[in-house]
């Protein structure tokens, strides 16, 4: 008789294959976190190095970090907004602006000097360049009537030429400000001093605006009354000078002192 064969029982494993996608997936997810986490830093190039290697090491490639993707992300954290202000990429690019509007303001000053040179207005006007502004003073005389805020006939050609030279400065805040000595006024159109300077500014502005080329957006006027003197009350001389128009163009890239704070314009007015 013969013997059978006798089978030795065995055990059955369950199918655990599934774990190592399981696996795969949870690494690239901690992986797509960390990344989503360096993309909320502003150090672009930091989160540049760190997509790259991660890029690199899980998926051997582009992978999951497209390049367009990286590349549009590392555009928008070198903007100008993301940039420190006290990195020195940002601070050599202020400085180049800086740089180029010092050559324009003087570029435009030595057209303005040259104008009154030659057309004989150095009594009457003046210019200066300082870390703020660059300020044209007109005095009254040249401009107005005494006690009037109309602007004479002949000073209308005066007008249009400043304003055919602001035409390369498109982009600037322009104030036209103007101002009295200390003499009182009171008369139906002009009850103080305030009114007439500010009557004054208004229209000779309005003269410039006649150019379509300037924004009016960019453009304001005030009156300073008599409080703004650069010269003494006591003489007519002083006082001539104090009764006058000036137009200021505002720098937009100016100077911080060592606080950090922008410097303040200390130019009398």
């Amino acid at each position: 008789m013969s013997k059978k064969t006798r089978q030795e029982p065995h055990e059955e494993h369950a199918d655990e294959s599934w774990l190592i996608p399981y696996a795969d997936l949870m690494t690239l997810l901690l992986a797509l976190f960390i990344v989503l986490y360096g993309m909320s830093a502003t150090d672009a190039k930091k989160f540049e190095e760190m997509s790259e290697a991660f890029s690199g090491v899980l998926t051997g490639g582009i992978g999951i970090l497209d390049q367009n993707s990286l590349n549009s992300n590392s555009k928008n954290f070198n903007s100008d907004n993301l940039i420190p202000k006290d990195s020195s990429e940002g601070l050599m690019r202020k400085n180049e602006l800086m740089r180029r509007e010092q050559e324009n303001l003087e570029g435009l000053k030595k057209r303005l000097d040259d104008y009154i040179k030659e057309n004989g207005l150095t009594t009457q006007l003046d210019t200066q360049l300082n870390h703020s502004r660059l300020m044209i003073t007109i005095s009254d005389n040249a401009l107005f009537a005494s006690g009037d805020a109309e602007v004479k006939t002949e000073a209308r050609k005066l007008a249009k030429a400043i304003s055919a030279m602001l035409e390369q400065f498109p982009d600037y805040e322009v104030v036209v400000s103007g101002h009295t000595d200390n003499i009182p006024i009171s008369t139906s159109q002009f009850p103080s001093n305030w009114d007439l300077s500010s009557g004054r500014a208004l229209n000779f502005m309005k003269i410039l605006l006649l150019n379509d080329k300037l924004d009016p957006k960019k453009f304001s006027s005030t009156g300073q009354g008599e409080y703004h003197p650069v010269a003494s009350n006591k003489t007519s001389e002083g006082r001539a000078k104090n009764r006058r128009v000036e137009v200021s163009i505002i720098r937009k890239y100016q100077e911080e002192s060592k606080t950090g704070i922008p410097a303040i314009n200390t130019t009398s007015q």
